[in-house]
């Protein structure tokens, strides 16, 4: 039984690493993105940038929840714990901005639609 465990020790160490590597070339990649959208001057630079943050939250997430598996003891755990809380929450905020910034700009869209129609 050992041969297995340290077998899936390794491969969810692995895994953790890459879905951290992942996590973080998509929110580099999402800023640069968002960067040039910024300089553009694109009224959906924000939703832009916070789609592919977003994304690259999930990825770190996704190795944060592995690292439940491999915890050595309570502390581990509720470091962990306490990482997967933040960063949960940052995604709920994120996508709360991401829904009222595209609410508004549907109202500014609707605006100037009826302006144009008189």
């Amino acid at each position: 039984m050992g041969i297995i465990t340290e077998l899936l020790h390794l491969v969810i160490e692995w895994a953790i690493k890459g879905f951290e590597v992942v996590g973080v070339i998509v929110i580099i990649m999402s800023g640069i993105r968002g960067l040039l959208h910024y300089v553009r001057r694109d009224t959906h630079t924000q939703v832009v940038l916070f789609k592919g943050l977003s994304m690259g939250l999930g990825f770190a997430l996704g190795g944060e929840i592995l690292h439940t598996f491999v915890a050595r003891d309570l502390k581990d755990v509720a470091l962990v714990g306490g990482i997967i809380a933040l960063r949960v929450a940052l995604t709920f905020l994120m996508h709360w901005e991401m829904k009222v910034e595209s609410e508004e700009e549907e109202m500014h869209e609707q605006e100037y639609e009826e302006k144009e129609e008189k």
